[in-house]
């Protein structure tokens, strides 16, 4: 392919590998967060010697600190890994607060202990791990409307607590990670015979829902993957890349589609992905979380926003060191990165409840939306002290925007109990205040407070 051919090319992208032969004496790790080089961003610069997966532990920090990236510059080529990502905060300014910058530099140095810090679980069906006082819960199945209130209803019934919870629906899928603990220790659940009940009563709401291929199953060893991470790779095991229903979702409008194409770049061997959609936040996390997935190496990448869209471009190989020659796997990655985007894509609806902590409100508030005719299509759950705060993206039981009349009377029944907050996600805005994206974190927002403490 000629490189004048190749879309979105920066001429940007030629100077990374060139700078990427340092001298021998070079640092092993150099992370330089730069305020002063940009008028309008913040400059987040890793140089490292490269190693498998870096690329998306990188990308992962900045995502869950909530950063935006309008641009960056991507090269791995040979020993040596160089980043330059250019970061707002969530309101388009630099990023000013010094603990921030402080985290950004130890997370991402030599001495890094991100990898002991999002612990989620491994690759089960319904599996069960218990993490400091927390028991952790994941579930993959077929979606349909009430499932959710029906799970939170067992576990109320057990006198189960969740403490945290992020959930996701795609393609007639749902996949969740629940963060639980015994309402009357407040530690994790060590009783086999209790977790044997939970892991029955799961299995038979999920098996109730037509999808006998799911099985509940309990595990108590403990994982190293982050959450969104965790969802993705349910999700994509699950193959919720496949069938038509990408093509029938009400909200999927051409406006929206990603434009995604795989080309071969001969000279270099390498596969040139290009990916054209909306910008919002943690689309190249979500991106270079699949590419990883599905076993690439990105060896070069150049992202940058151009108003309400991204454009970004990766060079990539299998890490086999081979390049798709088969039709159908290029097919195939493009509805899988597809998927990805669209995993996290929440329009319409975000209710945001605030009420004091207890036993069986999840179970309350998902019933309410169900019998107000409300479809849970995406939630972050978590608790701060003894306050519960829960975002949830809602449709109607069809997938269909909601008709103000059902929170009207979503209003009237549980107004008086808990602070509701109803938002109408924006369409065009990478903004996670204005847009009404959830910054549920639960496991970044709790260990960073212990960081800065």
């Amino acid at each position: 392919m000629a490189r004048d051919s190749w879309p979105y090319f920066d001429p940007e992208y030629e100077t990374l590998s060139i700078r990427i032969n340092p001298p021998h004496n070079y640092s092993s790790f150099t992370v330089s967060v730069d305020n002063s080089s940009c008028k309008n961003c913040t400059l987040v610069k890793v140089d490292s010697m490269n190693k498998p997966g870096i690329l998306l532990e990188v990308v992962q920090i900045l995502s869950d600190l909530d950063l935006i990236i309008t641009k960056a510059y991507i090269s791995s080529d040979g020993g040596w890994f160089m980043d330059v990502f250019h970061v707002t905060d969530q309101h388009g300014h630099k990023i000013s607060d010094r603990r921030t910058i402080d985290y950004i530099e130890k997370a991402l140095g030599p001495k890094s202990y991100t990898s002991d810090m999002l612990k989620s679980l491994p690759g089960k069906r319904v599996g069960v791990n218990n993490i400091g006082d927390y028991t952790a819960i994941e579930l993959i199945g077929r979606d349909r409307p009430g499932l959710l209130s029906e799970i939170f209803a067992v576990l109320s019934d057990l006198h189960i607590n969740v403490v945290a919870a992020e959930v996701w629906t795609h393609n007639r899928r749902i996949a969740c990670i629940l963060y639980v603990n015994d309402d009357s220790t407040i530690h994790n659940m060590n009783d086999a015979s209790r977790l044997s009940s939970l892991e029955e009563q799961l299995k038979n709401i999920l098996c109730g829902c037509g999808d006998d291929e799911t099985v509940a199953h309990t595990s108590f060893s403990v994982g190293s993957t982050h959450v969104d991470r965790r969802l993705h790779q349910l999700l994509f095991a699950d193959r919720d890349y496949e069938g038509n229903c990408l093509e029938t979702e009400p909200d999927y409008s051409p406006s929206f589609k990603p434009n995604i194409t795989i080309d071969r770049c001969e000279e270099k061997r390498y596969l040139v992905v290009n990916v054209r959609s909306k910008d919002r936040p943690k689309l190249m996390f979500d991106i270079v979380c699949t590419l990883t997935d599905m076993q690439y190496v990105v060896f070069h990448a150049t992202i940058s926003s151009d108003g309400p869209y991204a454009l970004q471009e990766y060079y990539i190989r299998r890490m086999d060191g081979c390049t798709v020659d088969v039709e159908g796997e290029r097919e195939k990655a493009v509805k899988c990165l597809e998927a990805a985007i669209r995993r996290r894509v929440s329009e319409g609806l975000s209710l945001e409840l605030c009420a004091k902590d207890r036993v069986g409100l999840l179970s309350d508030v998902t019933r309410v939306l169900r019998e107000n005719g409300l479809s849970v299509m995406r939630a972050g759950i978590t608790t701060v002290g003894d306050q519960a705060i829960h975002v949830f993206y809602v449709s109607d039981a069809a997938g269909n925007p909601v008709d103000m009349k059902n929170i009207e009377g979503l209003r009237q029944e549980i107004g008086h109990k808990m602070m509701l907050n109803v938002k109408k996600v924006p369409t065009n805005t990478k903004s996670l205040e204005s847009s009404g994206w959830d910054k549920t974190s639960f496991f970044f927002g709790s260990l960073l407070e212990k960081f800065r403490s």
